[in-house]
């Protein structure tokens, strides 16, 4: 058994890649098109976990949790970074604590 070096060498699966992908597919028409898919089973819990948010999960592990790759031109944007204020943000500050007793009837 060849030892990989390096974890993008890893090669998935071209079968389990298509199933997973049309489980996922399938479970995002069946929430948008069927109401009951929305809602909450009493066997399974809510409904669109299992039809989208396993499948997805399952999808994501099976590519390494590898996240998406951004291009350099896309994150070095400038018109995507946060503008800083010249002006200080007015802070809210916590309510001062009650001193006192509580009052018997």
């Amino acid at each position: 058994m060849p030892i990989r070096r390096h974890p993008s060498a890893f090669v998935v699966d071209p079968r389990l890649d298509r199933g997973l992908r049309q489980l996922v597919l399938f479970g995002l028409i069946a929430v948008l098109l069927l109401p009951a898919a929305r809602g909450y089973s009493a066997w399974l819990g809510w409904m669109p976990l299992w039809l989208l948010g396993m499948p997805l999960a399952g999808w994501w592990a099976l590519h390494r949790f590898r996240l998406p790759r951004w291009s350099r031109a896309l994150r070095a944007a400038p018109g995507l970074r946060r503008r800083r204020s010249r002006k200080a943000q007015a802070r809210r500050r916590s309510p001062a604590p009650r001193i006192g007793f509580a009052h018997a009837a």
